[in-house]
């Protein structure tokens, strides 16, 4: 809702603060009155506590035992600004949420609070409830009023909603010594304790994978609208979004909608470019739920329906360097091992296309100038967040073995930039990543995202079968 600034004029019967050019709200004793009264009354009805919720009593008890007499205080953030008086839209910090349960309905400035006991730790919530009609907030204040922003929950309702006592943030007391998110050790243990997930942690991230893929049908089904515009990148972009909003909550992450040379750039998210026909287009995208566990899926897709000779090429070595991956997944190995082996497979491909071609002394000293081509990880766990258990230390996170329950990204990739002379032309401005999630499982791995096509041909009929 825009500020009313409009052609003020002294006789008309309008208040305006002097000071912002804002109108201003009636602050009367008697408005209050008059517009704190008349509503109808409005029944609560306590819901169960959800799956989620008590999931994370479990994983509470698991934070608890490592901290045993410590006071945990673990805040779910404050809204960011995004320009002036406008908010980016808000998310919980992933910790709060995975100790919770609670999603995206979480109220900004929850604070979680494990309070140290003989047996261990109890939960309190605390965060602001909603004031009541006989109340200025009710109608005046825009940043949390019901008339501004909506009903918020009362603390009845979430302390039953979640399992947990739920206060008044406003009782919170703030203690010398209280651990917080900030201290670099609770952060690390809750990150390492999201290594392995849950059974309801997995059904959440194979129903965000779901969510992705019917993302993807609507990019395809809309290719011959998307091509016919300038900016066809952002029509890939906002399609995928609408799915997202439908299905899902929000993005996990700004979608990448690489056509052409743009496909070359890794994090290419200013997708302003068009999407032409002969070129690929490199679609990263992934749909969070209200849950806040996100998907992470990309496709290489050829525009016109069908692979080049030299586009097919350097897909299907992609595609085999993520098969190897894919073969060597399975408990007790190290995480970097599925790199190792993904690479393994690039550095064979290059040194068979004969690259890069340059002279041998503009290679002395180059371990691996196959790297060139593919600068980035094969791998990186996922969850909550896009990458996952980020301070998890290295000897847990990528020297660390992997155990069933582990989710996390398979994506290699080959990278041809325009104007790099250490390839043919014909290779130049193609870029080929092919991502899938995947789960640990007791004696190897399974492709969350293997309902979403990824070999050449079955991408080829996946597209003619949604353009037909």
């Amino acid at each position: 809702m825009a500020s009313d600034q409009t052609d003020v004029r002294p006789s008309e019967q309008r208040d305006v603060e002097p000071e912002t050019g804002r109108t201003e709200i009636p602050k009367t004793e008697a408005f209050k009155r008059y517009i704190g009264s008349g509503w109808a009354d409005r029944p609560e009805h306590l819901p169960p506590v959800t799956p989620l919720a008590a999931a994370a009593a479990g994983r509470r008890a698991r934070l608890s035992e490592r901290y045993a007499g410590r006071r945990l205080v673990i805040e779910a953030g404050e809204p960011k600004v995004r320009s002036n008086d406008t908010d980016y839209p808000y998310r919980a910090h992933s910790a709060f949420s995975w100790l919770t349960g609670w999603g995206d309905e979480t109220v900004a400035g929850a604070v979680l609070v494990l309070e140290p006991t003989d047996e261990g730790h109890d939960a309190v919530l605390h965060f602001q409830p909603p004031a009541g009609r006989d109340t200025d907030e009710f109608y005046a204040n825009a940043a949390i009023g019901e008339f501004w922003v909506g009903r918020r929950p009362s603390l009845e309702e979430v302390g039953a909603e979640l399992g947990v006592v739920a206060e008044d943030v406003a009782r919170l007391e703030r203690r010398a010594g209280d651990l917080t998110l900030e201290d670099e050790g609770l952060a690390r243990d809750l990150a390492e304790l999201r290594l392995v997930k849950d059974p309801l942690e997995v059904a959440e991230l194979r129903t965000a994978v779901a969510a992705t893929k019917q993302g993807f049908d609507d990019v395809i089904a809309a290719l011959p609208g998307i091509t016919a515009h300038e900016r066809g990148e952002r029509l890939i972009e906002g399609v995928f979004f609408t799915r997202a909003r439908a299905e899902g909550s929000d993005l996990g992450y700004g979608t990448i909608a690489a056509s052409g040379p743009h496909a070359c750039i890794l994090h290419w998210t200013r997708n302003d470019g068009p999407v032409v026909p002969g070129d690929v287009v490199l679609i990263d995208a992934g749909v969070e739920l209200p849950s806040l566990y996100t998907a992470d899926i990309t496709r290489t897709l050829p525009v016109s329906g069908v692979f080049s000779p030299v586009q097919r090429q350097v897909y299907e070595a992609v595609l085999e360097a993520a098969d190897a991956a894919f073969a060597v997944v399975r408990p007790g190995i190290r995480f970097r091992e599925v790199h190792d082996a993904a690479m393994a497979v690039i550095a064979r491909k290059v040194a068979e296309w004969g690259l890069p071609m340059l002279l041998a002394e503009d290679l002395e000293g180059v371990e691996r100038p196959d790297r060139r081509y593919m600068v980035h990880g094969t791998s990186h766990h996922l969850g909550l967040d896009v990458h996952d258990c980020a301070a998890a230390r290295r000897e847990l996170y990528m020297d660390g073995a992997i155990e069933p329950g582990m989710v996390f990204t398979i994506e290699p990739g080959l990278y041809f930039q325009p104007d790099d002379l250490s390839v043919p032309e014909a290779f130049r401005g193609i870029g080929v990543r092919i991502e899938d999630d995947v789960v640990v499982t007791a004696d190897g791995v399974e492709n969350l995202s293997a309902a979403i096509p990824r070999t050449a041909d079955d991408v080829e009929a996946w597209m003619a079968s949604l353009r037909a």
